[in-house]
């Protein structure tokens, strides 16, 4: 654009903003710009790692952290994935188990019983949680519900309650790049992937006995991308590598694959459950691979072209040519070495200017930008279709269990 060349950034985005204004108001928006969405869900219960929790509800993170990231998002655990879908659902903010006064009313807007550097099998460190731990704890607030609430009142509250499951990604890096790591000895990488499948099925499982009927599994990322990894198989003598490590990827695709088949096997077997598979995988290569080919907004929105009328093309071509989506999908935002893998996010001071231009944050967790654009795909398909199998969050929260 011949007319900001020689200006600042500051003057694209105060453009920007006017257009942005401008926009929201020409577009078909006033469905799409509400958050608050009448559902079925009435709660949600959050289980996983560091996709759902920024190290808040891991006791003495700031000190076990070791070369891991110390700020492992980048804001609060309100940007991420569970979150932002809570929002759209029409939810409270889901705050943190270890944050929780014991009320009754904090149970019953949800839990969140995820911490960072959590895993499916043996963490890296004993001061990390597991999966089995946080199902504990979730069954143990169910015990709770049904002293307080009565067992008819509290099947019903569990019923309506989304369990979202968001688990590993620390197995297999702790696998693939720690070579002292408990999980690897005795086993290859596929049936090690294996393990972690049988064990989040009989999790799926154990849930349903417990009157659990709305269940989310989110995938794995790609992890041979990850600037983490990346960094791991470093050859200075090449420089810097142009795609992924394949090999770690079909590690994760193997896992992804085996849970949704799995799961579309527990959905013909359960009655009256919904368990829903979501493939950031595939997600997250589009935006690694076509960086530019999504937009985000400053309210966190997606633009879909489609949606503008003809006279509003000159406005949204402008809008484009002033900020068009990822401008580095391959370096880590806040991070230290190659790619900024080597080391994680210690300190905010540490991240670059602008993290809404990354695909990736840290060692192996995206940018707030790339949440959004996952959970508005998870949300209604858009921009991203058919990511969450066989329904859409907003599909699951308008259906009712039998």
């Amino acid at each position: 654009m011949w007319f900001l060349e020689g200006k600042s950034w500051v003057l694209g985005t105060i453009l920007y903003v006017g257009l942005l204004v401008i926009l929201m108001y020409l577009c078909n928006g006033s469905e799409e710009m509400g958050f608050n969405w009448p559902s079925s869900v009435t709660s949600m219960y959050i289980l996983g790692d560091s996709s759902v929790d920024c190290g808040d509800n891991t006791p003495f993170y700031p000190v076990l952290h070791q070369n891991l990231s110390l700020h492992p998002c980048n804001g609060s655990d309100h940007t991420l994935v569970p979150q932002l879908l809570a929002k759209k659902m029409g939810l409270q903010y889901v705050k943190p188990f270890y944050s929780q006064n014991g009320s009754m009313e904090d149970l019953l807007n949800g839990v969140n019983f995820g911490a960072a550097q959590a895993t499916i099998m043996y963490p890296r460190s004993r001061s990390y949680q597991t999966l089995n731990q946080q199902l504990r704890q979730a069954f143990e607030t169910i015990q709770l519900l049904q002293l307080q609430l009565g067992q008819d009142t509290a099947k019903s509250l569990i019923e309506s309650t989304l369990f979202y499951l968001s688990f590993g990604k620390d197995d297999l890096i702790n696998y693939l790049v720690d070579d002292e790591s408990a999980t690897s000895p005795g086993y290859n990488g596929l049936n090690f992937t294996h393990i972690l499948v049988d064990q989040m099925i009989n999790v799926i499982e154990n849930l349903y006995d417990a009157n659990v009927r709305k269940i989310v599994c989110m995938g794995i990322l790609p992890l041979g991308c990850s600037p983490s990894v990346m960094s791991i198989r470093y050859n200075s003598t090449i420089g810097n590598k142009l795609g992924c490590e394949n090999d770690v990827n079909l590690l994760v695709l193997e896992y992804n694959t085996r849970l949704e088949q799995r799961i579309v096997d527990l959905n013909l077997k359960m009655r009256g459950a919904q368990v829903i598979f979501c493939d950031t995988y595939r997600a997250m290569m589009e935006f690694i691979f076509h960086p530019q080919a999504y937009v985000v907004s400053l309210d966190i929105k997606v633009f879909d072209p489609k949606r503008i009328k003809k006279e509003h093309i000159l406005v949204l071509l402008l809008l484009v040519q002033i900020i068009a989506g990822f401008e580095d999908a391959k370096n880590a935002c806040c991070g230290e070495g190659e790619y900024g893998g080597t080391k994680g996010c210690l300190s905010p001071d540490m991240a670059c200017p602008r993290a809404s231009n990354h695909v990736w944050w840290d060692l192996y967790n995206p940018t707030e930008a790339v949440n959004i654009l996952l959970a508005n795909s998870a949300w209604s398909g858009d921009p991203l279709p058919a990511i969450c199998r066989p329904i859409t969050f907003e599909a699951l929260g308008s259906s009712h269990t039998n």
